[in-house]
């Protein structure tokens, strides 16, 4: 990717400016982790077992921890050491738990985490076709994250996304007792997941929605989450259960925020409920589809 700067009519090409190391990238992660990631700092180089994670977070939607490091080398297993990290973690809950507690001065209980929402999350300047396709599995707990930085300031962030046909990992972790018991334990959620053993009119359903809120605007990005789907344009801006007899469906405002002429959204402020936002509303049929859509387009202004 390239990035120009137009002046009077004509581009000129902005300049990059690499990282001369590891830490400068670390720091500009965890001084916007919340920024770029939606996820809280809990430690930096944080040393557990003879082994350092060079940047532990707590991914406040999910309550899981995320595990962040750095690379500026192109010759590492991020598979390998993915996997090595995750193993880490899962047999060593109890001392994540106290950083967590006496780092943040909070009163996280074990309990209140979810350990199958933990992932890995390499960054680095670039990642080569290897390590792309190593990690393009669609329940893999593993994600790569390229950063990119030009002269006038200009930092280029960007995740690398699984392409659509990915396949599962667990045909490969299967033959592996230490990387299958980690696969078992961490799950990583899809939409098939979501629509399994769901009736085909909720499937066809939930299909005309999706494509309903896709097409509100460029780059909203689907993330399919524990308890739901979630569509993201740079934060939540819906998110949709899948019930056996229809859909239950969240706008990610705060209440008061909404302008909802004819009521259809129920006031969850004060409830227990799944998704974000303060609002939902049960869907059973696709009559109030494009009223949905001038509510959920409310959260992009």
């Amino acid at each position: 990717m390239h990035l120009y700067n137009s002046k009077s009519s004509t581009l000129v090409k902005i300049k990059e400016k690499p990282f001369k190391l590891e830490k400068d990238i670390q720091q500009v992660f965890e001084t916007n982790l919340n920024e770029l990631m939606d996820l809280h700092l809990v430690k930096s180089e944080f040393s557990i077992k003879n082994k350092r994670i060079d940047t532990l977070a707590f991914d406040p939607e999910t309550k899981a921890f995320i595990i962040i490091e750095y690379k500026r080398s192109k010759n590492i297993s991020v598979v390998d050491q993915g996997f090595t990290y995750l193993s880490l973690m899962l047999e060593n809950k109890a001392d994540f738990i106290v950083e967590y507690n006496e780092t943040l001065k909070a009163n996280l209980k074990r309990s209140e985490v979810d350990w199958s929402q933990t992932r890995v999350v390499f960054v680095s300047t670039s990642f080569t076709e290897n390590q792309k396709t190593a990690t393009n599995f669609k329940d893999i707990a593993i994600e790569l994250w390229e950063v990119k930085r030009y002269e006038n300031n200009l930092i280029s962030v960007n995740q690398i996304k699984k392409s659509k046909a990915a396949e599962s990992i667990k045909p490969i972790t299967s033959s592996n007792s230490k990387l299958e018991s980690v696969t078992k334990e961490i799950k990583v959620y899809t939409e098939e997941d979501h629509l399994a053993n769901k009736s085909d009119e909720v499937i066809e359903l939930y299909e005309e929605f999706k494509e309903a809120i896709l097409n509100l605007t460029d780059d909203i990005e689907i993330e399919p989450k524990k308890l739901y789907i979630a569509f993201k344009k740079d934060k939540n801006i819906s998110d949709i259960v899948i019930l056996k007899k229809g859909l239950k469906l969240f706008i990610n405002l705060q209440i008061g925020q909404l302008e909802d002429p004819k009521g259809l959204m129920r006031d969850v402020s004060k409830t227990g409920h799944w998704g974000n936002g303060d609002y939902e509303t049960i869907i059973k049929n696709t009559k109030d589809l494009e009223y949905i859509m001038s509510l959920i387009k409310q959260t992009l202004n």
